[in-house]
């Protein structure tokens, strides 16, 4: 009987697209965002300016994902404001800078964007939008001076957020449609607290952990975006930050049910999803029933309930654990191991996409390259590794554009201009926000619209030379990527595992120390956590590469892997120091086996291990009980406990 064939990564990778539901309210925003812009310029004579105004649109559009309107306001706003200045530097280069001169000016753009981009999403967003604006600014020819072609582009990434703000989306309460985003944000965390408790003791466990985590990352990122005057400090604010805060002991103690491995009763996770249910529709929680409590975290779990309770009712003022990161911090990210690199190679890939294109422009290759950006600006979507491996990227960017091009000539033989093109690029907004799923979707989608601007901006039909363009930039993006560079390769992924072992050792200092403060510990706990799933998605990504490239993050995957089951074993460790004031042996045995492990397969990332605490491990003293980790009262019986939760 033979074998199946096994796919490798990297291909297994270009052919997997995400699922869910069809994002309709996104789906209505993409299509009221660039064709109606496109078509009011061109009614007004504006036509110029009009296509700036789409194309900004369309790049928020890439960016409007599901979250909160706070969240969204990061995620569109702080990208548009660096492609307004991108465009506007773009600009002033292509009219007054010489071929070789702007060449290197794009390059060092690209220098800087690439280590702006290692900070995180939104900042890699601005990198990117800063690259693509700035080529086009260089390369497209318009009439219009810079700073009109940056207030239009401010206009049009402002259009889209404008409705990101103010249309409801569905499901949302009336009159409070503001925190439809956060509510569903809270309220999966409850669900996921609840889903976790239901896997204790069975294989899923270790996924349902993972996935509180995401839950928790999700809210976290949905409440602590700008606040708006109208909304700041009101009454249903502080209800949802103190939700979110109560929801924390919650799953400190569910993770600490899910590390001690015992099966714990369904009941144990009816109070989290009532707890869910009453965020979801802005109610009364009801009666919570109460778990048994028969063991240390089963015991924190139904403290937990209680104090839910209570913030439900009260909903006073919350902190909502997280800790921003200094601009000393931030700078020292772009600048460290993984920002050096992302930099170097943007920077190589942007600066050598607009030598060839502007070389192909001055031969006027075919006897038409009138819009050379497109060349650079490819090259900067194939470099970002945050889009996926390197060859998945390639692939789907290549099947992308021919599948694009070909749709594009089809539709510009039979439509009427301009009426039609504006029609089809309204249709192209719509689609954007389904085709995200899919690297190869979404550039056909975005072919097809960028074509259709610029043949209502006067030009003509440009499928072919796009398609021979971006085969091109691929080209030049395997090869840098490929490169050696000064220094280990792997720098994304070591400086995300570096990250991860040092927040997981502020949180195992902060337990086993003589500190007592809880909302410090869930801060800390937060950040961990945080930390390790950003790893988990960076070595997914490398190990997705082909494997001259997949080999420098070898071995990765186990670091990351213990530290995530120490930073679990830490916060049963943190429960149970709650309940009785001092460690377990089986909580100590554990701790000494991890940091070991840790020690020993640090090696092949290049990872130095840093220096442990010994407290409370075999052979050291055990950690004392301060004020607040008492042992708990006696149980006072489970019918109580639901008498008292009812009378709250």
């Amino acid at each position: 009987m033979s074998r199946p064939v096994a796919v490798p990564p990297w291909l297994a990778h270009a052919l997997r697209a995400q699922r869910g539901p069809v994002p309709w309210n996104a789906v209505t925003r993409g299509a009221l965002s660039a064709g109606p812009l496109l078509a009011g310029a061109v009614l007004l004579g504006r036509t110029s300016l009009g296509v700036v105004a789409a194309i900004a649109a369309m790049l928020a559009g890439i960016n409007d994902r599901p979250g909160s309107r706070r969240a969204a306001v990061h995620r569109i706003g702080g990208p548009a404001l660096a492609g307004a200045g991108g465009l506007l530097v773009g600009t002033y280069a292509g009219d007054h800078a010489g071929a070789v001169a702007l060449t290197f000016l794009l390059a060092g753009l690209g220098l800087l964007a690439g280590g702006v981009s290692a900070v995180g999403p939104v900042a890699s967003g601005a990198g990117t939008q800063l690259l693509v604006a700035s080529a086009v600014g260089a390369g497209m020819p318009l009439p219009d001076s810079g700073p009109a072609r940056a207030l239009a582009f401010l206009a049009g990434a402002g259009w889209l957020l404008g409705l990101r703000l103010l249309l409801p989306t569905p499901g949302s309460l009336a009159g409070d449609f503001r925190f439809d985003g956060e509510r569903a944000a809270v309220a999966a965390v409850y669900d996921a607290v609840a889903d976790l408790l239901d896997a204790v003791g069975g294989d899923d466990a270790l996924v349902r952990r993972a996935a509180l985590t995401a839950a928790l990352d999700h809210a976290q990122d949905a409440l602590a975006g700008p606040r708006l005057r109208r909304y700041a400090s009101s009454s249903a604010e502080r209800r949802l930050h103190a939700q979110y805060a109560a929801a924390l002991p919650l799953a400190e103690a569910a993770t600490a049910l899910a590390w001690a491995g015992d099966a714990v009763a369904g009941r144990a996770s009816e109070g989290p999803r009532r707890l869910a249910a009453a965020v979801r529709g802005n109610t009364p929680t009801g009666p919570l029933p109460a778990p048994h409590r028969s063991a240390p975290a089963l015991r924190a779990l139904d403290d937990a309930l209680l104090h839910a309770a209570d913030a439900f009712d009260r909903g006073r003022p919350s902190d909502l654990h997280t800790r921003r990161r200094t601009a000393g911090e931030l700078l020292r990210v772009a600048h460290g191991a993984g920002g050096r690199e992302y930099g170097l190679r943007v920077a190589l890939c942007f600066g050598a996409g607009a030598a060839v294109a502007q070389a192909l422009h001055h031969a006027r290759w075919h006897g038409q390259h009138q819009h050379w950006y497109w060349l650079p600006a490819t090259a900067v979507f194939l470099v970002k590794p945050d889009l996926g491996p390197l060859v998945s990227r390639v692939l789907c960017r290549a099947a992308g554009t021919v599948l694009g091009a070909v749709v594009f000539a089809g539709f510009a033989a039979v439509l009427p201009r301009p009426g039609g093109l504006v029609a089809l690029v309204a249709v192209s907004g719509a689609l954007i926000p389904v085709a995200t799923r899919h690297f190869a979707a979404q550039t056909a989608v975005v072919t097809v619209l960028v074509l259709a601007l610029v043949m209502v901006g006067g030009e003509p039909q440009a499928s072919v030379s796009r398609i021979g363009e971006t085969l091109l930039a691929c080209a030049i993006v395997l090869v840098v990527g490929h490169l050696p560079m000064p220094g280990q390769r792997g720098g994304a992924v070591r400086a995300r595992l570096a990250a991860a072992s040092a927040a997981a050792q502020a949180y195992l200092n902060q337990v086993l120390g003589e500190s007592a403060d809880r909302a410090e510990r869930w801060t800390l706990r937060r950040e961990a956590y945080r930390t390790l799933a950003e790893a988990r998605a960076a070595i997914a990504l490398a190990a997705a590469e082909l494997p001259p490239l997949a080999r420098h993050s070898a071995g990765a995957d186990q670091i990351v892997a213990t530290l995530e089951r120490l930073v679990d074993t830490t916060t049963a460790c943190a429960v149970h120091l709650d309940d009785s004031g001092r460690l377990s042996p089986r909580h100590a045995r554990q701790l000494a086996e991890l940091v070991e492990e840790f020690g020993q397969g640090r090696g092949p990332v290049g990872l130095s291990l840093p220096e442990l605490p010994v407290a409370g491990l075999p052979g050291h003293a055990p950690v004392l009980a301060t004020s607040s980790q008492a042992p708990c009262a006696a149980d006072h019986g489970e019918s109580q406990r639901v008498g008292d939760r009812n009378g709250k």
